[in-house]
């Protein structure tokens, strides 16, 4: 189950270029394409005909035509055109989904069109700010359901295992975590005091010797993560007063996109407080980034095998608290919001508190 109310990253700006580019989001087909002017737009694909993709058919200016027997469809997923018909036939509309561009991505509204407000898409407030430096990051396709990508990105524990040669050292398998819980998310994050720097960020940190290192793990419903990454010289660790003039900082945005229950998309980029504009320091951290993720595929795909297909019944543990917690809340909100798809839509609008957001 999905939550549809929410916006989700359709695609890169780069991904999108001047041909049809067809997805699969939360188990429904859309396509994506560009106007003439730049503008993306997204429809779904499936002319109502005979349900073509209309991904197979071809522009006509900024209309889309399908590619069986012509009928052609406007940016807002109304027929325009008909061939061999003298009026439009009723029925003859695709839906149309709102889009916003930010962070150089394409987000998409799944849900109910009235509640599309960009201002609930992830704010990111180190985006255009000079004093941080950006890794531009990639995507990949990770075949999982999503929850078990939430799962990972609410575990900070995780990393003395799976990250070893990157992000994690045997600092990172016993020290104890801290949950909070919004209505937004959750957060689940700890100090590690006087501890070796981890292989990935030695090579960045300002100073030499051990590191206090702060892991802030948060993910805000439905599926974007925000991991801060903090080591500053060990006794300079604080959450209070001001930071360490040597202070290492990275903060992880990261976006998932169901495909459908079992594959998802990941986007990600990071922002850094150092070496602004060195761009082979960009280039080594989206390298060994994109390979610290790759190695949670591997794990998150077997994970997911192996749930789907398991004959004696799995065990949480104590590090599961956060994950579980944000699961319970999701499924709480998911099921608030079909519960609205039921109402008359006239008897939404004449009781606007019937109307989840």
């Amino acid at each position: 189950m999905f939550l549809r109310n929410a916006w989700y990253v359709a695609a890169s700006e780069a991904e999108l270029g001047e041909d049809l580019y067809p997805v699969t989001l939360l188990s429904e087909s859309v396509v994506l394409y560009r106007k003439s002017d730049g503008t993306p737009v997204a429809l779904e694909d499936a002319c109502p005909h005979r349900k073509l993709p209309l991904s197979l058919g071809r522009r006509q200016g900024d209309n889309l035509e399908c590619g069986y027997h012509g009928l052609t469809f406007d940016c807002s997923g109304s027929c325009v055109r008909a061939p061999g018909s003298q009026r439009i036939p009723q029925g003859a509309k695709v839906r149309s989904y709102p889009l916003a561009v930010r962070y150089g991505l394409i987000w998409i509204w799944m849900g109910d069109v009235d509640l599309a407000d960009e201002a609930k898409i992830c704010h990111v407030p180190e985006w255009g700010d000079p004093a941080w430096g950006l890794n531009r990051g990639d995507s990949m396709v990770i075949p999982c359901n999503y929850l078990y990508m939430t799962d990972n990105l609410l575990d900070p524990s995780h990393v003395a295992w799976v990250h070893q040669s990157s992000f994690g050292n045997a600092a990172c398998a016993e020290e104890p975590l801290q949950t909070t819980v919004s209505d937004v998310g959750v957060v689940v994050s700890r100090w590690m005091r006087d501890v070796e720097v981890a292989p990935f960020y030695a090579k960045f940190v300002k100073f030499s010797g051990n590191c206090d290192r702060k892991q802030h793990y948060e993910v805000h419903y439905p599926a974007q993560a925000i991991i801060k990454a903090l080591f500053t010289p060990a006794g300079t660790g604080s959450d209070e007063g001001e930071l360490h003039e040597q202070v290492f900082l990275m903060n992880s945005y990261n976006f998932m996109t169901p495909i459908d229950e079992a594959s998802t998309r990941y986007y990600w980029f990071q922002v850094r407080n150092f070496d602004q504009d060195n761009e082979e320091i960009s280039r080594q951290f989206d390298e060994d980034v994109r390979h610290a993720f790759a190695e949670d595929r591997v794990v998150l795909s077997a994970v997911h095998l192996g749930m789907a297909n398991k004959q004696t019944p799995n065990i949480d543990l104590a590090t599961d608290s956060g994950p579980l917690r944000f699961r319970r809340h999701l499924a709480k909100l998911i099921v608030e919001e079909q519960s609205d798809r039921l109402i008359p839509l006239t008897q939404q609008h004449a009781d606007p508190s019937k109307v989840q957001a």
